[in-house]
């Protein structure tokens, strides 16, 4: 490795880690456990929980059969495919805000014809899971796809010579394959799903104990209303230690850590 790489790399590791050390030093730990418990705190926390929770289950869901379409499509549909599955990711969650409202907001491509039927969307906890959702569905998406285009098909093919059928083989032979891509796509999904903001604020709102969740009471706080400055960091905190407990989780799955 030429020693010219070394600063460089020193100093994008010091643009990494220097504000997460920042933020550390201004925690109080000491009230930490008690700002974790206010009402606010707690009300924030269990709706992101709880919609994240919801969100990951509809990526597993929806993205599992996408990302076996995907992997077994080709040419010019598999591409356009991957694109469109991938865009939510370079998106500005703004925009991914808005395009949700143009679909299902007042005077929206369904939201008026649902709002016949007494159905509104926007703004509501609902509102939430779908703002994650969309958001999140591409990391599983990605990851199994990936997972699919390596595998092995020599034993689904031995599994379809001995008279099994294609959900038998999906069931009995290709999940069990996938399950460590599934497990980390599971991951990535939850966790992306807890930190969205953007796209949430927009579409859903910011109404505390309905659509307000962690992300958003963080950022409520620093516009000094609802929330204390004090349970802003905790609730920072948290979220850095949730997202350092899922990388740790993809680590121990991965394949190389698997063989060392």
């Amino acid at each position: 490795m030429p020693r010219a790489v070394l600063l460089p790399a020193a100093l994008a590791a010091t643009l990494l880690l220097l504000p997460l050390a920042a933020l550390l030093l201004r925690v109080d730990w000491a009230l930490v456990p008690t700002t974790l418990a206010s009402p606010e705190a707690l009300s924030a926390l269990g709706l992101s929980l709880g919609t994240a929770a919801v969100a990951t289950l509809l990526c597993l869901l929806l993205g599992v059969p996408l990302a076996l379409v995907i992997s077994r499509a080709s040419g010019a549909l598999a591409t356009v495919l991957r694109a469109l599955t991938t865009l939510p990711l370079v998106l500005p969650p703004l925009v991914g805000g808005l395009a949700l409202l143009s679909l299902l907001g007042r005077g929206g491509l369904l939201g008026d014809a649902l709002a016949g039927l007494g159905v509104r969307v926007p703004f509501t906890t609902a509102a939430v899971i779908i703002a994650q959702t969309f958001v999140s569905l591409p990391f599983l998406v990605i990851a199994v796809e990936g997972a699919l285009r390596g595998l092995d098909g020599a034993y689904e093919r031995t599994a379809e010579s001995l008279g099994a059928g294609p959900w038998t083989v999906l069931r009995r032979v290709t999940l069990p394959l996938l399950a460590p891509s599934l497990a980390a796509g599971t991951i990535l999904c939850f966790t992306r799903a807890l930190g969205e903001f953007g796209a949430t604020a927009l579409f859903a709102g910011n109404s505390p104990g309905t659509t307000r969740t962690v992300p958003l009471a963080i950022y409520t706080a620093f516009n000094g209303a609802g929330v204390s400055q004090d349970t802003a960091l905790a609730l920072s905190l948290l979220l850095v230690l949730l997202a350092v407990a899922a990388l740790l989780c993809l680590r121990s799955r991965s394949p190389q850590a698997a063989a060392s």
